[in-house]
């Protein structure tokens, strides 16, 4: 069976790892069964992190920690999630999620120069000095950067603004990044069977939804100053990737779902380590996070968080896990400290994640993954004060085929339009979808589970749902990738009697196959 490697483009120095390619490639059309396909693309990717000062309107110094995935789409652009965070000054909670556009012009062979457009929606604590408006976040960068190995680093010009607030900054800002690859499937070779020696999409090897708690210690305040000792719980989900049997980095992301804390909410990298217990399927260690996150009302300072201690996993027989986790948070400044507990179920979406599976070749059934960029419209939604007005949303969607009918799905975004700014939400859940029709059309329903908050947004603890329909469009011959969506629905608070407003979306998106184990 012949496989291609897609060439990669020399800026980014990955044009070396061709001659493997082929070889490896090689080695597959000499031992592959006809039955099986192989990564037939691999485009050059990266991860860059940021640092971008600011000065506010009340003349406070604060600034950005930026975090994106970019993947060439052609010689020259990438595109790809990008989220910001709050990292200094008092404004812990201040959080921006949405998309990259990056085009690059290679200047020598160990440099290049960089322009960027970020769009997305956010904002966290506002005042009569400081407003985000609806929450529209843009972020033009102009950047310089230098590459030794797979590294770069640079310098850019950058300027953050908030078109309805008042929240506008330019300055220099600090850029990290990393080469990497994209490998994947085409999406016409669902259901089939694959091999790869290596991680397809984004290299995670795990997925995991969690529900926690976090017992503020005694005597703890709110950001005005006022006594909080109330339990805040949590639901959230990660991503890990495994560096060795029972070694692992993850990221992290989850909100305040009950407890007053409507709003709080925490993106963390994470790492760990762990042993079996007697049983290769029961395996105790340790971890620990580190990150950003605030808002609710919660006294988190500058945003720095750090959460440290023992863990528990169990491998399921039926392929997933469960794993308990507990310890202490505690952030860098504000005096938000607790200890807490976790409990996450993980499904697997590479072989990787069973230790019994990690040195072999990987071989699996291809399933279809999607990265959407959506807008939706809620059009009466009830704030706190008593008023009633439309929002309009950015978020990012991820899908992941299960079975030809089912598929998982994960959704986080803010407000952009309207007066809700620093109104965020995360959910997540499962839905239903129909074969083809007409070569490409498809129909779908999803439900979905979650926390929001913040903004002013009356969402009771924080706990919501959503339900929605949907139908799809899907691109053929060279827009095979393209996914173009539109859906309708309900959206509610799971807290009885709060609200629910009509939800009306559009979403574009890029699908691509990974191998399921």
């Amino acid at each position: 069976m012949l496989v291609s490697c897609a060439p990669m483009p020399s800026h980014h120095r990955l044009a070396r790892l061709l001659p493997l390619c082929l070889a490896v490639s090689a080695a597959y059309a000499a031992d592959a069964p006809a039955s099986f396909v192989t990564s037939a693309e691999t485009r050059p990717a990266a991860f860059e992190m940021s640092w971008t000062p600011l000065r506010l309107p009340n003349g406070d110094r604060s600034a950005l920690f930026g975090g994106s995935y970019l993947v060439a789409v052609n010689e020259d652009w990438g595109f790809g999630p990008s989220v910001y965070g709050a990292a200094r000054g008092n404004y812990g909670g201040v959080f921006a999620a949405g998309l990259t556009a990056q085009r690059r012009w290679r200047l020598s062979g160990d440099s290049h120069l960089a322009l960027g457009l970020y769009a997305g929606a956010g904002g966290g604590l506002s005042s009569e000095q400081i407003r985000y408006g609806g929450g529209l976040m843009l972020r033009p960068e102009l950047s310089l950067r230098t590459q030794v190995g797979n590294w770069y680093s640079g310098l850019a010009l950058s300027h953050v603004r908030f078109p309805s607030g008042n929240v506008k900054s330019s300055s220099i800002a600090l850029v990290l990044g990393r080469s990497d690859s994209f490998a994947s499937f085409a999406p016409s070779d669902a259901g089939r069977l694959g091999r790869s020696s290596g991680r397809s999409g984004m290299g995670f090897d795990e997925i995991a939804l969690s529900a926690g708690v976090y017992l503020p210690r005694k005597g703890a305040k709110t950001r005005s100053g006022q006594p909080s000792a109330r339990r805040m719980y949590t639901a959230g989900a990660d991503l890990r990737q495994y560096l060795a049997p029972g070694s692992w980095w993850g990221l992290e992301a989850s909100g305040a779902a009950k407890g007053g804390a409507d709003g709080y909410m925490e993106i963390l990298g994470t790492a760990g380590q762990d042993w079996a217990l007697g049983t290769p399927n029961l395996r105790a260690g340790l971890h620990v996070a580190a990150g950003l996150g605030g808002g609710g009302n919660v006294a988190t300072g500058n945003g720095w968080l750090l959460r440290a201690g023992p863990s528990l996993r169990w491998l399921a027989p039926w392929g997933g896990s469960v794993r308990l986790e507990g310890g202490w948070l505690r952030s860098a400044s504000g005096g938000f400290s607790a200890p807490y507990g976790r409990l996450s179920l993980a499904l697997p979406l590479e072989r990787r994640a069973r230790d019994d599976s990690f040195w072999q070749l990987e071989e699996g059934v291809v399933r279809t993954q999607t990265f959407y960029a959506a807008v939706q419209q809620l059009p009466s939604m009830s704030y706190k004060n008593g008023s009633s007005a439309s929002i309009g949303q950015i978020g990012l969607l991820m899908t992941r085929e299960l079975k030809p009918w089912l598929y998982g799905a994960a959704q986080a975004g803010s407000a952009a339009f309207g007066k809700a700014g620093a109104y965020s939400y995360g959910l997540f859940g499962l839905g239903l979808q129909t074969p083809l029709w007409a070569n490409q059309w498809r129909a779908g329903a999803e439900l979905l589970v979650g926390a929001a908050g913040g903004g002013g947004v009356a969402v009771g603890g924080g706990a919501v749902m959503q339900m929605e329909a949907w139908g799809q469009w899907e691109g053929r011959g060279d827009w095979d990738r393209l996914r173009l969506r539109a859906g309708l629905g309900q959206w509610r608070t799971m807290k009885a009697g709060t609200q629910s407003s009509a939800v009306y979306s559009l979403a574009v998106g890029y699908a691509f196959g990974t191998m399921a184990p």
